[in-house]
């Protein structure tokens, strides 16, 4: 049997330099693999596509493997992997495709130990990595998949609610061995390409959050099973481009993806007893705080933005909106 290949995708948003040392890890990892890696500059409009494109052009590990391309349009992060999904398999055949977030960096042995769980799992149809910071504290990247009881718990936050929804609650622990799980972060995610083929791309109505967990949900209601792999570690800096460790209000596009997930996969009823549960949870722990001097822990204003946010989508919604995912067939591309 031959060799595996491998699609790489990083996607670039105003972060040429880190975008550049997180491809050269990759590339690194990738030196015995068959492969190549597609940078995606996601419309940054501030020189990344021509800082990266020079650096690119200058760098040893470059050479032959890299490719430097513009999306033309940021339409957020599952856009702009497919994007780069769509261009790298149109000019050839990969077996597999991983996209790894533009400020994370593989550790040694970290994607190859993703293609050998893929091999060996031939049921797995996405494989995620062990994440965690540069002070080498983890991170949370295994969950499992929202529910009207995981959104009660989560913004609760009471240990008896907890405990009685404790196989809800949708951050797992993180996993000390190889584990199926629900959906993965995709800071380091590997994925098969039959699947691909099978459910489509990353559905791009949703700008950014949620993406991944939509799409694992797709592939296990096909058959296909996610994975956690610890023998696959990644370093991640996390919210480079988003801000998100700096928010001080809750973005827009989040409360969208939140309610396009719930409604396409589960339905208006059901989307509005979650809203209700998200709502009800956040004023248990808003109480907790007047009356027991709980720390503040959600951005400003959450609970008029979710229920201002979620009144303005029953307004403006007369028709259930069409998901936007493209399917995977390519053009291929003439050879010169």
């Amino acid at each position: 049997m031959s060799a595996p290949s491998l699609l790489t995708v990083i996607l670039n948003w105003r972060t040429p330099e880190m975008t550049l040392k997180s491809a050269e890890a990759a590339a690194r990892e990738m030196a015995t693999i068959d492969g190549q890696i597609v940078i995606v500059d996601n419309d940054s409009g501030d020189g990344s596509f021509e800082a990266m494109t020079a650096g690119v052009a200058v760098a040893d590990w470059a050479a032959g493997r890299v490719e430097v391309v513009q999306s033309g349009h940021n339409g957020g992060f599952g856009a702009g992997n497919n994007f780069g999904i769509r261009h790298g398999l149109a000019q050839r055949d990969f077996d597999f495709v991983y996209i790894l977030n533009s400020d994370a960096f593989p550790d040694a042995g970290s994607i190859s130990a993703l293609l050998d769980h893929m091999a060996q799992m031939p049921t797995c149809g996405f494989a995620g990595s062990y994440i965690h910071g540069d002070d080498n504290e983890p991170h949370l990247t295994a969950f499992r998949f929202p529910s009207m009881a995981g959104e009660l718990e989560g913004a609760a936050r009471v240990g008896l609610i907890s405990r009685a929804l404790h196989k809800h609650i949708v951050p797992l622990p993180i996993p000390a061995e190889t584990t199926r799980v629900d959906w993965l972060a995709g800071a380091s995610m590997l994925m098969r390409r039959a699947v691909l083929e099978q459910i489509g791309l990353f559905d791009e109505t949703f700008f950014l959050y949620f993406e991944e967990t939509d799409l694992c949900l797709r592939a296990q209601r096909a058959g296909w099973h996610t994975d956690y792999v610890r023998s696959s570690s990644v370093t991640h800096i996390g919210s480079v481009s988003t801000g998100m460790k700096t928010w001080q209000r809750m973005p827009q596009y989040w409360f969208d993806s939140r309610l396009h997930y719930f409604r396409k996969n589960h339905g208006s009823t059901y989307t509005f007893a979650a809203t209700l549960a998200h709502i009800a949870g956040t004023s248990l722990w808003k109480l907790r705080r007047v009356i027991g001097g709980k720390p503040k822990r959600d951005p400003d204003h959450f609970l008029r933005d979710l229920i201002t946010h979620y009144l303005k989508s029953l307004f403006r919604r007369t028709t259930r909106e069409p998901s936007k995912t493209p399917t995977l067939s390519v053009r291929k591309e003439a050879s010169s």
